[in-house]
Protein backbone atom coordinates (compact mmCIF):
# COMPACT_ATOMS: atom_id res chain seq x y z
CA UNK A 1 0.00 0.00 0.00
CA UNK A 2 1.45 3.39 -1.01
CA UNK A 3 2.41 5.83 1.71
CA UNK A 4 -0.23 8.48 2.39
CA UNK A 5 0.86 11.93 1.22
CA UNK A 6 1.05 14.79 3.70
CA UNK A 7 -1.40 17.65 3.31
CA UNK A 8 1.41 19.86 1.98
CA UNK A 9 2.34 17.24 -0.66
CA UNK A 10 -1.33 16.79 -1.66
CA UNK A 11 -1.65 20.54 -2.23
CA UNK A 12 1.61 20.63 -4.23
CA UNK A 13 0.46 17.70 -6.37
CA UNK A 14 -2.97 19.23 -6.95
CA UNK A 15 -1.40 22.58 -7.91
CA UNK A 16 0.78 20.88 -10.54
CA UNK A 17 -2.05 18.79 -11.99
CA UNK A 18 -4.53 21.68 -11.94
CA UNK A 19 -2.02 23.97 -13.67
CA UNK A 20 -1.44 21.40 -16.40
CA UNK A 21 -5.18 20.97 -16.88
CA UNK A 22 -5.76 24.75 -17.20
CA UNK A 23 -2.99 25.16 -19.76
CA UNK A 24 -4.19 22.16 -21.80
CA UNK A 25 -7.80 23.38 -21.54
CA UNK A 26 -6.78 26.76 -22.96
CA UNK A 27 -4.56 25.35 -25.71
CA UNK A 28 -5.52 25.16 -29.36
CA UNK A 29 -5.12 21.96 -31.40
CA UNK A 30 -1.44 22.80 -31.95
CA UNK A 31 -0.79 23.20 -28.22
CA UNK A 32 -0.66 27.01 -28.09
CA UNK A 33 -2.36 29.24 -25.51
CA UNK A 34 -3.01 32.96 -25.59
CA UNK A 35 -2.15 35.02 -22.49
CA UNK A 36 -5.42 36.43 -21.16
CA UNK A 37 -3.85 39.77 -20.30
CA UNK A 38 -1.43 40.61 -23.14
CA UNK A 39 -2.64 38.32 -25.92
CA UNK A 40 0.76 36.79 -26.76
CA UNK A 41 0.73 33.11 -27.79
CA UNK A 42 2.93 30.49 -26.12
CA UNK A 43 3.11 26.71 -26.16
CA UNK A 44 1.17 25.27 -23.20
CA UNK A 45 4.45 24.07 -21.64
CA UNK A 46 5.87 27.63 -21.73
CA UNK A 47 2.89 29.49 -20.22
CA UNK A 48 1.59 29.61 -16.66
CA UNK A 49 -1.78 29.09 -15.03
CA UNK A 50 -2.42 32.62 -13.75
CA UNK A 51 -4.90 33.26 -10.95
CA UNK A 52 -7.20 36.30 -11.00
CA UNK A 53 -7.71 36.00 -7.23
CA UNK A 54 -4.48 35.02 -5.44
CA UNK A 55 -3.80 31.33 -4.71
CA UNK A 56 -3.70 32.17 -0.99
CA UNK A 57 -7.51 32.08 -1.07
CA UNK A 58 -8.32 28.36 -1.00
CA UNK A 59 -11.97 29.03 -1.84
CA UNK A 60 -10.93 30.07 -5.39
CA UNK A 61 -7.47 28.46 -5.71
CA UNK A 62 -8.74 25.53 -7.81
CA UNK A 63 -11.74 27.30 -9.31
CA UNK A 64 -11.60 26.95 -13.09
CA UNK A 65 -13.19 30.38 -13.65
CA UNK A 66 -10.39 31.96 -11.59
CA UNK A 67 -7.45 30.48 -13.49
CA UNK A 68 -6.40 30.94 -17.12
CA UNK A 69 -3.28 30.82 -19.26
CA UNK A 70 -1.02 33.77 -18.57
CA UNK A 71 2.54 34.46 -19.69
CA UNK A 72 5.30 34.72 -17.09
CA UNK A 73 5.78 38.43 -17.86
CA UNK A 74 2.17 39.26 -16.98
CA UNK A 75 1.73 36.71 -14.19
CA UNK A 76 5.01 37.22 -12.34
CA UNK A 77 6.82 40.33 -13.49
CA UNK A 78 3.65 42.44 -13.79
CA UNK A 79 1.98 40.94 -10.68
CA UNK A 80 -0.84 39.23 -12.56
CA UNK A 81 -2.16 42.31 -14.37
CA UNK A 82 -5.34 42.04 -12.28
CA UNK A 83 -7.13 44.95 -13.94
CA UNK A 84 -6.57 43.55 -17.44
CA UNK A 85 -7.50 40.10 -16.11
CA UNK A 86 -10.79 41.53 -14.80
CA UNK A 87 -11.53 42.96 -18.26
CA UNK A 88 -11.00 39.48 -19.72
CA UNK A 89 -13.33 37.89 -17.16
CA UNK A 90 -16.00 40.56 -17.23
CA UNK A 91 -17.50 42.43 -14.29
CA UNK A 92 -19.97 39.73 -13.22
CA UNK A 93 -17.38 36.92 -13.04
CA UNK A 94 -14.77 39.19 -11.43
CA UNK A 95 -17.18 40.24 -8.68
CA UNK A 96 -18.39 36.67 -8.17
CA UNK A 97 -14.81 35.43 -7.72
CA UNK A 98 -14.00 38.32 -5.40
CA UNK A 99 -17.00 37.41 -3.22
CA UNK A 100 -16.12 33.69 -3.25
CA UNK A 101 -12.55 34.51 -2.24
CA UNK A 102 -13.84 35.88 1.07
CA UNK A 103 -15.19 32.45 2.09
CA UNK A 104 -12.97 30.60 4.53
CA UNK A 105 -12.41 27.11 3.15
CA UNK A 106 -10.27 24.24 4.35
CA UNK A 107 -10.42 21.18 2.15
CA UNK A 108 -10.11 17.79 3.83
CA UNK A 109 -7.32 15.53 2.57
CA UNK A 110 -9.84 13.25 0.87
CA UNK A 111 -11.26 16.26 -1.01
CA UNK A 112 -7.77 17.17 -2.26
CA UNK A 113 -7.27 13.55 -3.34
CA UNK A 114 -10.63 13.61 -5.15
CA UNK A 115 -9.66 16.80 -7.00
CA UNK A 116 -6.34 15.21 -8.01
CA UNK A 117 -8.26 12.26 -9.50
CA UNK A 118 -10.76 14.57 -11.20
CA UNK A 119 -8.11 16.74 -12.87
CA UNK A 120 -6.07 13.72 -13.93
CA UNK A 121 -9.19 12.42 -15.71
CA UNK A 122 -9.80 15.82 -17.30
CA UNK A 123 -6.17 15.93 -18.50
CA UNK A 124 -6.52 12.46 -20.00
CA UNK A 125 -9.59 13.59 -21.94
CA UNK A 126 -7.78 16.69 -23.30
CA UNK A 127 -4.32 15.22 -23.98
CA UNK A 128 -5.36 13.56 -27.22
CA UNK A 129 -6.80 16.82 -28.63
CA UNK A 130 -3.77 19.03 -27.96
CA UNK A 131 -0.39 18.90 -29.67
CA UNK A 132 2.26 17.91 -27.14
Amino acid sequence: MPKKLSRKKLIEKLDIIFSKYIRLRDADKDGYCRCVTCGQKYHWKKIQAGHFISRKHYSTRWNEENVHSQCIACNVFRSGEQYKYSLFLGEETSLSLLNKSKDMVKFADFELEDMIKLYNKKIDSLDSFVGS
